[in-house]
Formats: structure tokens, sequence, C-alpha cells
């Protein structure tokens, strides 16, 4: 599969649409007009074209909820800099003794096969938090496994998608796809960027998460706090 290719497009176009403020059900609408044929159209003011792609993945992802990127409901910096912040989250509460030897490296500095795996539990795990409160419906999955062909998806990577939008949802089985406390840390706070963590369904989904990843309340706290960090930079 070339998940790793699918996340790097995600992790771009994440950081380019939160920094413009796009409005996701109008990227939402404009794709599923050009998907039936129509004049590609965004309320937004940006060009759907422009936005096919990594990008597109990660607004369909939030597009059940009409929300607007870089906004501190969907904390799309987070993703568009996953490893370095939730690194940057065990620096910041490790004890003094810490040296990090067993953490497991960041997404940023894996290569090859490693690099593959990440990618992959990071695609799943933000899959899973954006079917969190049921209300993935058929038009979104269509557009969501459109978007991943656009990257330049191949059939393996296609049909795990397709597997992803139907699977059931299962946070102890997520949770062992992390390799590493980092992976863990990483999955977590992938996952944070996509729910409303304010909806009961999708909170009591990042708790779930949170005890098979076997994160300390503090650990998720601080990831909590560099997603709404990374939120709060936006223009």
């Amino acid at each position: 599969m070339n998940a790793q290719r699918i996340l790097a497009g995600l992790m771009q176009q994440a950081g380019s649409a939160r920094r413009a403020g796009v409005d996701v059900q109008g990227l939402l609408d404009g794709l599923a007009s050009r998907r039936a044929g129509k004049a590609p159209a965004s309320s937004s003011g940006v060009d759907v074209g422009s936005a096919l792609g990594g990008g597109a993945l990660g607004l369909l992802l939030g597009s059940k909820r009409g929300r607007k990127l870089g906004g501190k409901a969907l904390k799309y910096g987070a993703i568009a800099g996953v490893g370095a912040l939730a690194w940057k989250a065990w620096q910041r509460s490790r004890p003094a003794s810490g040296d990090g030897a067993h953490e497991g490296a960041p997404l940023d500095e894996l290569r090859d096969e490693a690099l593959e795996r990440r990618s992959l539990a990071l695609l799943q795990a933000m899959i899973m938090a954006a079917r969190a409160d049921g209300h993935v419906d058929e038009r979104e999955r269509a557009l969501i496994t459109e978007q991943i062909d656009a990257i330049g998806a191949d059939d393996e990577l296609h049909a795990w998608v397709e597997r992803q939008l139907s699977a059931p949802l299962d946070a102890l089985a997520l949770a062992r796809q992390a390799d590493s406390p980092q992976a863990a840390r990483e999955m977590y706070l992938a996952s944070v960027a996509v729910i409303d963590d304010q909806n009961p369904m999708e909170r009591a989904w990042l708790d779930q998460l949170a005890s098979g990843l076997g994160l300390e309340a503090t650990m998720k706290q601080a990831l909590e706090r560099e997603a709404g960090d990374a939120a709060s930079e936006a223009p």
C-alpha cells in the first residue's frame, strides 16, 4: 500500500486549508457537484479543483459538522504537524530523567516500512474518529474513497479504506496498531484533531482510545493542549 503518500498529502493540504479557513460544507458541496459532472463551486471562494487530494480527505473527515478548518473545534493544525506536536507534548510532560530512548521515533524521522506502518495507523485513527458519532453518510463515504484515489491510492489501499469505513468501531483494536509510545501519542493527537470533544459520543471514543493506548491523564491533557494551540495559531 502507499499510505505514506496519502498521509503526506493530507498533512500538506490540511496545513494550507487551515491557513485559508476553508468552508468545509461549501467545499463538500462543490466536490459533490464535480462528481455529478457539474461546474465546481465553493462558498469559501476556494477553487474545488485545487483542494482535491490529501486536503480533500481531511475536509471530508470533518464535513458532517460543516465546520471551518482552523477553528478551535476542528484542529487541523494538529494533523499538519502531528509528529512534532506529539513529541513536544511528551517533552513538556516527561519526568526529569526521561531521555526518549524507549519512546519511539516521531513520524517525521521514519522511513520506508516503518513510515508506511505509522502512516496507515494514523489514517486508520482519523477515519475511525470521523465515524465516532455515527454520522458519515453514503455520499461522504463515496467522496472520501474518491479523494483517496485522487491522491494516488493503489488498489490495496482503496480496498483498505473501504473496509475502515464499514468496520466495527473498536478502540482497543485500533490501539493495538501503535508500535511505540510516540505512535500512541500521534494516533491520539490525530484523533483529537478530527473529533468534536463537546460531542458525548466522540468524547467517549477519545477516552476509550486513550485507555487502549495506555495514555495517562496528564499526557492526554498535554496532547489536547497542543491541538488547541495549533488551532489558535491559525490566521
